[in-house]
C-alpha cells in the first residue's frame, strides 16, 4: 500500500508540474505572438546591453522574435496535450537551462529592468523572473524524468493534427498581429485610454520615499552623511544622492510630451485638451518608415484640414530625415518630436495612425490598415469612425481560442465519425453493463479488467475436456459474471472446446517462436489463433524450467502472438532461493524488462501480467495477501515507470500462486490484484466456480 500511495503522489506532481509549465509557456508564447514588434524591441534590448546590436540587421531581431513565441507556445500546446512526451519536456528543459543562468546574470548586471518574458500583459523584475525559473527549472527536471507519467488527452489521429496544425497557427497568427496591429493591446495606449488622467498621480497615491546622503569633504577625506547625523561647519558640502526607499505609486503614462519642431515648444497640454479630434501620424523613425500608403495618409491630411481637425506627425526622427520625408512624400503636415520608446509603445507600426479627442484614445490604425474614404465618409461626428473602437478583450482571446480550437474540432469530428462506426456496439455494451460496474467498486475503479484463467496443464483427454468446458459453461451462464473468465486447455482441446462455451475465453498454454517451418511437434501463434482461441500463456515458470526458455525466446513469441491476435498471459515470478534472497523486485523487473519492455505503448496495453509465487507452489509455504499486494505494486510501479500511470492502471495483473475458493476472496481484496491464473483448482467446477465467485 505504500508503493501505491508513493506512487499517486507522484503521478499528481508530475501532472500538476505539467500544468503549471504548459500553462505558463502557452501564456508566455502567446503574449509575445500576440505583440511580435514588442518581443522585437525586447530581443534589441538584450543586444544593445551586450554590446552586440550592430551585428544584426533589425529583420533577424523580428525573425527570432516570432521564432521564440512560436517555440514557447508549441512545446506549451504539445506538454498540455501530452504529445511526443519525452521530446516536449526535453526541449521545455533545454530552453529553462538556457534562460535561467541568462536571467541571473541580468540579476547581477541589471543591464536591463524588465526580462521581457511575459512582454507587457506581466512585468516582472529580474529577481522575480529569476526566481520563477529555478522553480519551473525544477519542475521541468521532474516532468523530464517522469514523462511517462503524463497523461494524454487525446488519440494519436488527434495528436497528429495538433502538431500539425499549431505551428503555423501561432507563426500566421503572430504575422496577423505584425500587420494590422495587436489584438490585444497590453499598453498604457490603448483605445479608450485618457492619456492625461493616465499621466497624473491621484491625491491619495502613495509617493516615492527617498533618503538623501551627503556627501562632505575634510582635509582630503570624503565621507556619507545623513540628515541626522550632518558634521559640523568644517566639514566642506560635495554632493548629494538619493536612494529609493519605498517605491510610490507610478502613472502608467510616464515622460509624455510633444515639442513643435519649429519652435521647439511643448504643445503637449494643447493637444491633449483640444475638444476637437486629433490625428497623430506617428512614425518612431520616419527614415525607416514604409511609404507604401503615403498617397492615403496625404488623402487623410486634406480630410483632416477640409473639416478642421489636427493633424501632427510625431517622431524621434532628425531635422535632415524630416526634410527627406518631406521630399519623398510632399507631406505638409506639421512634424513634432516625441520620445522613440514612447512612439514605439503607442503604437506598433511605422507609420501608424491615432485618433483622440480631449486626450482620449479613441482609434488606432497600422500602416497597412489606414482609414479610407470609405470609412471618412463625412465628418468624424457624424460616423463611427469618430467614435471609440469597442474593444473587449475577453471577446478577443474567446475569438482567438476559436480560431484554434475550431479547426481541430472539425477535423476530429470528421476523425470521430469513424470511430463512433467502428466502436459503437462496443460503446452500448459498456452502458448496458454500467449497473453492474456500480455495483461493483472494485471494478469501477480500477478501470481495467478483473480475469480468472483457468491452467488446465497436461490433464483431461479430448473427450474430458470437451465435457468440462460443457458443464463449465453451463453453470457460468446461469449467473451475471463480475469479472472475464477463461480457460486454456492443450493444444488439442482448443478446436473443438471453442465453439461449446460462450462467455468463455478460450487461450492456449504455449505456441512456438516461430511462424512456420521445419519444427517438428511446434505450434505456431497463428495456429492457437485459428482455432478460434483469444488468449495464450507465455513464460510459465514451468517452462522456463523444464524447457529453457530465456527472456529472448520469450520476447519473440509475445511478438508472434499479439501479431497473430492473441492477448499474452505473461507469467513473471521468483523462486524460493531468490525470495529468500529478498530479490524478488530485481527478478520479476528483469522478467519484465527482458522480454516486454521493448513493446510499443500500444502494444505492451495488450498484455495481461501473471505473477506466480514459484517459491509457493508445491512447497508448503503459502504467500500471504499482504505479500501478494505487495508484489503487485511493485510489479505496476515498474509498468508505470516504463509505460506511464495510464498504462499501468489499465495492465490486469492476476496472481498465481495456489489461488482456492477459500483464499480468492481475501487475494482479490487487494488494489492491485485483478484476478488469479488458476491451476489444480480450474480441473473442478466447483471450485472453479467458487474462485470466480470471490468477485461477486
Amino acid at each position: 500500500m505504500k508503493i501505491k500511495r508513493k506512487y499517486t503522489i507522484e503521478y499528481i506532481g508530475v501532472n500538476l508540474c505539467r500544468f503549471i509549465l504548459s500553462g505558463l509557456f502557452i501564456f508566455s508564447g502567446f503574449v509575445k505572438a500576440v505583440d511580435p514588434l514588442g518581443s522585437q524591441y525586447k530581443i534589441q534590448s538584450y543586444l544593445e546591453a551586450f554590446g552586440i546590436v550592430s551585428w544584426f540587421p533589425s529583420y533577424v531581431s523580428l525573425i527570432a522574435s516570432i521564432a521564440l513565441s512560436s517555440l514557447e507556445f508549441v512545446i506549451g500546446v504539445f506538454l498540455f496535450f501530452g504529445i511526443k512526451r519525452k521530446q516536449t519536456t526535453g526541449a521545455i528543459l533545454l530552453f529553462l537551462l538556457v534562460m535561467t543562468p541568462l536571467t541571473f546574470y541580468l540579476v547581477l548586471t541589471n543591464p536591463i529592468s524588465d526580462c521581457g518574458c511575459f512582454g507587457d500583459a506581466l512585468v516582472l523584475t529580474n529577481w522575480q523572473t529569476f526566481g520563477k525559473n529555478v522553480v519551473l527549472l525544477a519542475f521541468a527536471v521532474i516532468v523530464y524524468r517522469k514523462s511517462k507519467e503524463i497523461v494524454r488527452f487525446v488519440s494519436r489521429k488527434s495528436q497528429g493534427w495538433i502538431t500539425i496544425y499549431t505551428p503555423p497557427f501561432i507563426v500566421l497568427f503572430s504575422l496577423y498581429c505584425l500587420r494590422y496591429l495587436p489584438i490585444i493591446d497590453f499598453r498604457p495606449y490603448k483605445i479608450g485610454t485618457d492619456i492625461q488622467e493616465s499621466m497624473s498621480i491621484p491625491p491619495d497615491a502613495k509617493r516615492n520615499v527617498y533618503e538623501s546622503y551627503f556627501i562632505l569633504e575634510k582635509d582630503g577625506e570624503r565621507k556619507e552623511f545623513t540628515i541626522e547625523n550632518y558634521p559640523d561647519s568644517t566639514w566642506t558640502f560635495v554632493d548629494t544622492r538619493n536612494v529609493l526607499k519605498q517605491k510610490g505609486y507610478e502613472p502608467p503614462i510616464v515622460d509624455f510630451s510633444i515639442i513643435d519642431l519649429q519652435s521647439g515648444e511643448s504643445i503637449t497640454d494643447r493637444i491633449l485638451e483640444d475638444k476637437n479630434y486629433t490625428f497623430l501620424l506617428i512614425a518612431h523613425s520616419i527614415d525607416e518608415a514604409d511609404d507604401a500608403n503615403i498617397d492615403l495618409i496625404n488623402e487623410i491630411y486634406d480630410y483632416s484640414v477640409e473639416n478642421g481637425y489636427g493633424f501632427y506627425c510625431l517622431t524621434s526622427s532628425s531635422q535632415e530625415d524630416i526634410e527627406a520625408w518631406e521630399d519623398k512624400t510632399g507631406a505638409e503636415y506639421a512634424f513634432c518630436l516625441t520620445d522613440k520608446i514612447i512612439l514605439k509603445t503607442m503604437i506598433r507600426s511605422n507609420p501608424g495612425l491615432m485618433l483622440i479627442k480631449e486626450g482620449r484614445i479613441l482609434n488606432k490604425w497600422s500602416g497597412e490598415n489606414l482609414p479610407n474614404e470609405y470609412l471618412l465618409t463625412d465628418r468624424l461626428e457624424n460616423i463611427k469612425t469618430g467614435e471609440i473602437k469597442q474593444g473587449n478583450k475577453s471577446k478577443s482571446i474567446s475569438v482567438i481560442i476559436l480560431w484554434f480550437v475550431l479547426p481541430l474540432l472539425i477535423i476530429s469530428g470528421i476523425d470521430d465519425l469513424f470511430v463512433r462506426r467502428r466502436f459503437g456496439r462496443k460503446l452500448v455494451k459498456t452502458i448496458e453493463r454500467l449497473p453492474q460496474n456500480l455495483m461493483n467498486p472494485l471494478i469501477h475503479s480500477k478501470m481495467r479488467k478483473n480475469i480468472v484463467a483457468g491452467n488446465w496443464k497436461m490433464n483431461k483427454t479430448l473427450q474430458e475436456g470437451v465435457s468440462f468446458a460443457k458443464e463449465l459453461n453451463e453453470v457460468l451462464s446461469k449467473q451475471k459474471l463480475n469479472c472475464d473468465v477463461v480457460i486454456c486447455t492443450p493444444f488439442i482441446h482448443l478446436a473443438s472446446v471453442a465453439p461449446v462455451v460462450k462467455g468463455i475465453g478460450l487461450g492456449a498454454q504455449n505456441c512456438a517462436d516461430k511462424t512456420e517451418g521445419a519444427y517438428t511437434g511446434e505450434v505456431s501463434a497463428q495456429m492457437v489463433a485459428s482455432t478460434g482461441a483469444k488468449y495464450v500463456i507465455l513464460g510459465h515458470s514451468e517452462r522456463r524450467a523444464y524447457y529453457g526458455e530465456t527472456p529472448e525466446i520469450l520476447k519473440e513469441k509475445v511478438q508472434l502472438a499479439l501479431a497473430a491476435g492473441l492477448t499474452p498471459i505473461f507469467c513473471i515470478g521468483e523462486v524460493l532461493e531468490e525470495r529468500e534472497a529478498n530479490k524478488q523486485n530485481e527478478v520479476v523487473s528483469a522478467q519484465l524488462s527482458g522480454s516486454l519492455f521493448g513493446l510499443s505503448v500500444e502494444d505492451f496495453s495488450k498484455i495481461v501480467i501473471a505473477y506466480e509465487p514459484v517459491w509457493a507452489i508445491g512447497t508448503g509455504k503459502t504467500a500471504t495477501a499482504a505479500q501478494a499486494q505487495e508484489i503487485h505494486a511493485y510489479i505496476r510501479s515498474v509498468i508505470a515507470d516504463k509505460y506511464g500511470k495510464g498504462i499501468a492502471d489499465s495492465t490486469s495483473i492476476l496472481y498465481g500462486g495456489s489461488c482456492k475458493p477459500s483464499n480468492a476472496k481475501e487475494l482479490f481484496d487487494n488494489s492491485d490484484v485483478d484476478g488469479g491464473l488458476i491451476g489444480g483448482a480450474a480441473l473442478n467446477t466447483a471450485d472453479f466456480k467458487g474462485i470466480i465467485d470471490a468477485f461477486s
